[in-house]
């Protein structure tokens, strides 16, 4: 899989790659001292993180959850300058709607293909509503459970992937973000190393939609009122125009530090 240096990445070059292949990796968007403390952040959580209840989430799989309400360390990320350039171009307005940690576990299959908008009640044909976004912070090889694309599926609307279409993995090192919109066809690899793999999926949805996760309950209300303004709005305290979302006839920012009228 082609990788874009982030010191070569565009926000027109990224755009262009999605409406190509629906995918597209950035090498070393994450910077390295950046790296490594995401991945401390993530240690004591993942060590009382129970592995998955399905063959979605993966039986040997950990999913971290309200992923902002216990740790900082992708406020910045999930902010970017470039992915926020690329979501205004795909998706115009939007919402984080599943960020979520997850750490594949030695011996787990590989997932079933899926589409992330698929839990939306739309026509195939319909424009994008979701952008995807895997952070790895590990190494993603073959072996190890590296996210797996059917290039050019985003373009489908009539059917499922077959035995003879091309199926391409995610191999990058970490640091990578590899972005993907909701209308293609992939799901993570398998693992057959003695090591665990972990990335981190940064996922938007139009703000118009309901976001997966109800960020307003999972964050706690003063973890969120010390977060950027971007950020606090991104997890549900905004207005998609002209009105919807609001509290009390007021923004919903405003709910975060004054008390709603009585």
């Amino acid at each position: 899989m082609r990788r874009i240096p982030a010191s070569e990445a565009t926000v027109d070059g990224v755009v262009a790659a999605l409406e190509n292949d629906g995918y597209c990796a950035v090498e070393g968007l994450l910077p390295r001292d950046e790296l490594a403390a995401a991945r401390a952040s993530l240690a004591d959580v993942l060590a009382a993180t129970p592995e998955g209840r399905n063959d979605f989430e993966g039986f040997k799989t950990q999913r971290v959850y309200a992923l902002f309400a216990k740790t900082r360390a992708f406020d910045g990320p999930a902010t970017h300058p470039l992915l926020l350039g690329v979501l205004d171009g795909v998706l115009g307005h939007y919402q984080l709607s599943a960020p979520t940690g997850i750490q594949i576990g030695p011996g787990e299959k590989a997932q079933f293909l899926h589409r992330d908008d698929q839990i939306y009640p739309l026509p195939p044909d319909y424009r994008d509503v979701v952008l995807n976004t895997m952070w790895a912070l590990d190494d993603f090889t073959e072996a190890n459970g590296a996210t797996r694309l059917v290039p050019g599926s985003h373009r489908w609307t009539d059917r499922h992937p077959g035995p003879d279409d091309e199926v391409v993995q995610g191999v990058m090192p970490a640091g990578t973000v590899l972005f993907y919109v909701g209308k293609i066809w992939h799901g993570g690899g398998a693992n057959t190393t003695d090591r665990p793999r972990l990335g981190v999926i940064l996922e938007y949805a139009a703000a118009w939609l309901r976001a997966q996760e109800n960020h307003i309950l999972a964050v706690p209300r003063d973890v969120a009122a010390e977060l950027p303004e971007r950020l606090q709005e991104l997890l549900g305290y905004n207005i998609y125009p002209p009105f919807v979302g609001y509290v009390d006839g007021r923004h919903p920012r405003r709910y975060i530090v004054d008390p709603v009228r009585v």
